[in-house]
């Protein structure tokens, strides 16, 4: 029976690991008229920055995921109604994929005032809580036409979400789609008056 409700809470916890909520943001440039924005294009490749092993291989990483993002992103931006430029784009996207650990933990008594009012002397600290997950961030540039140096951003978006290491291929794509697929939501699009 408590083998049952281990493997239980173990299935619960990995559930919630793989729904976690992907936290997206965007911040356009105020100055720019996206309403003159009707194209976009693919800049370079994107770039993939991996900061949690000596052993990671970003380039493994973005042979698998760089089709993924360019599909979805390229389906959400003409489901946009923005067209992709076969001549000079009014916007040239760009993405970076940033994998990182990041960590929590709790100790024992590390809420308490440093001398305890009624009087009990000072804990040794003892953790009790430890969480150590990979974090991942899908960025989204929309730069303006011009020379590699010289481009200038107009729009960021950001998508944050945990990874679940033992995801499937299947459920890895699914979470890039919704990345990506809420990222486009956020460019905004305003009409001429």
């Amino acid at each position: 029976m408590r083998k049952t409700l281990a493997a239980l809470a173990c299935l619960a916890a990995l559930v919630v690991v793989l729904d976690a909520k992907i936290k997206i943001k965007a911040e356009p440039d105020p100055a720019f008229d996206f309403a003159t924005v009707k194209t976009w294009a693919w800049d370079a490749d994107g770039d993939v920055i991996m900061a949690r092993t000596p052993s990671d291989d970003p380039a493994a990483l973005k042979a698998r995921i760089d089709p993924l993002i360019r599909k979805h992103v390229s389906a959400e931006m003409v489901k946009k109604g923005l067209a992709q430029a076969t001549g000079t784009p009014d916007v040239h996207l760009h993405y970076y994929v940033l994998v990182t650990v990041n960590s929590t933990g709790q100790s024992m008594g590390q809420f308490l005032p440093a001398v305890p009012y009624w009087g009990l002397p000072p804990f040794a600290p003892a953790t009790q809580s430890l969480s150590i997950v990979t974090k991942g961030s899908l960025v989204l540039d929309a730069m303006l036409p011009g020379a590699v140096g010289e481009r200038r951003v107009v729009w960021r978006g950001i998508a944050e979400s945990t990874v679940a290491e033992g995801a499937t291929d299947a459920q890895r794509e699914t979470r890039i789609r919704e990345a990506s697929e809420g990222l486009v939501q956020r460019f905004p699009l305003k009409k001429k008056k």
